[in-house]
Protein backbone atom coordinates (compact mmCIF):
# COMPACT_ATOMS: atom_id res chain seq x y z
CA UNK A 1 0.00 0.00 0.00
CA UNK A 2 1.38 3.87 -0.91
CA UNK A 3 1.63 6.64 0.51
CA UNK A 4 -0.93 9.54 0.28
CA UNK A 5 -0.29 13.72 1.12
CA UNK A 6 -3.60 15.30 1.12
CA UNK A 7 -4.02 19.51 1.52
CA UNK A 8 -7.32 20.22 3.82
CA UNK A 9 -9.13 23.32 3.67
CA UNK A 10 -11.18 23.59 6.78
CA UNK A 11 -12.96 26.08 7.26
CA UNK A 12 -14.43 27.83 10.54
CA UNK A 13 -18.08 28.64 11.16
CA UNK A 14 -16.29 32.70 12.29
CA UNK A 15 -13.69 34.76 13.07
CA UNK A 16 -14.51 33.91 16.77
CA UNK A 17 -13.35 30.75 16.73
CA UNK A 18 -10.20 30.10 18.35
CA UNK A 19 -7.81 28.60 15.51
CA UNK A 20 -5.19 26.97 18.09
CA UNK A 21 -8.19 25.17 19.81
CA UNK A 22 -9.94 23.90 16.02
CA UNK A 23 -6.39 22.94 15.22
CA UNK A 24 -6.00 20.42 18.83
CA UNK A 25 -9.61 19.17 18.46
CA UNK A 26 -9.05 18.17 14.76
CA UNK A 27 -5.80 16.30 15.67
CA UNK A 28 -7.45 14.36 18.45
CA UNK A 29 -10.37 13.58 15.76
CA UNK A 30 -7.88 12.46 12.70
CA UNK A 31 -9.00 8.85 11.77
CA UNK A 32 -6.78 5.68 12.73
CA UNK A 33 -4.79 5.45 9.99
CA UNK A 34 -3.98 9.06 8.84
CA UNK A 35 -1.84 11.73 11.13
CA UNK A 36 -1.44 14.83 10.84
CA UNK A 37 1.96 16.52 9.20
CA UNK A 38 1.53 20.17 10.14
CA UNK A 39 -1.47 22.70 10.16
CA UNK A 40 -1.10 26.02 8.98
CA UNK A 41 -3.31 29.20 9.07
CA UNK A 42 -4.17 31.13 5.96
CA UNK A 43 -5.72 34.58 5.82
CA UNK A 44 -9.12 34.39 3.75
CA UNK A 45 -10.57 38.00 3.86
CA UNK A 46 -12.08 40.63 6.41
CA UNK A 47 -10.64 38.96 9.17
CA UNK A 48 -11.48 35.40 8.60
CA UNK A 49 -8.79 32.51 8.14
CA UNK A 50 -8.80 29.06 7.21
CA UNK A 51 -6.75 26.24 8.86
CA UNK A 52 -4.55 24.03 5.91
CA UNK A 53 -3.62 20.77 7.35
CA UNK A 54 -0.97 17.83 5.68
CA UNK A 55 -2.32 15.27 6.55
CA UNK A 56 -0.68 11.93 5.51
CA UNK A 57 -2.60 8.33 5.03
CA UNK A 58 -2.45 5.16 3.20
CA UNK A 59 -4.16 5.40 -0.14
CA UNK A 60 -6.62 2.52 0.58
CA UNK A 61 -10.25 2.72 -0.31
CA UNK A 62 -12.14 5.49 1.21
CA UNK A 63 -9.39 7.81 0.39
CA UNK A 64 -9.85 11.08 2.46
CA UNK A 65 -13.16 10.77 3.34
CA UNK A 66 -13.02 9.13 6.94
CA UNK A 67 -11.25 12.54 7.61
CA UNK A 68 -13.60 14.83 5.79
CA UNK A 69 -16.40 13.03 8.02
CA UNK A 70 -14.62 13.31 10.81
CA UNK A 71 -13.28 17.00 10.52
CA UNK A 72 -16.92 18.21 9.55
CA UNK A 73 -18.78 17.11 12.52
CA UNK A 74 -16.09 19.27 14.94
CA UNK A 75 -17.92 22.52 16.75
CA UNK A 76 -16.42 25.17 14.92
CA UNK A 77 -15.84 23.75 11.51
CA UNK A 78 -18.11 25.66 8.53
CA UNK A 79 -16.77 23.00 5.67
CA UNK A 80 -14.07 21.08 5.11
CA UNK A 81 -12.24 20.70 1.46
CA UNK A 82 -9.67 18.45 -0.36
CA UNK A 83 -7.38 21.17 -2.16
CA UNK A 84 -4.37 18.69 -3.08
CA UNK A 85 -3.70 15.28 -3.01
CA UNK A 86 -0.59 13.58 -4.25
CA UNK A 87 1.05 9.88 -3.90
CA UNK A 88 4.43 10.02 -2.34
CA UNK A 89 6.56 8.03 -0.33
CA UNK A 90 6.90 7.80 3.37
Amino acid sequence: MGVVFARIKVMPQGTGVNLDELQERLGTRTPRGARVERFQVEPIAFGLKAIIATVVMGDGEGGTQPVEDAWSKEAGVQSVQVIEVSRGLE
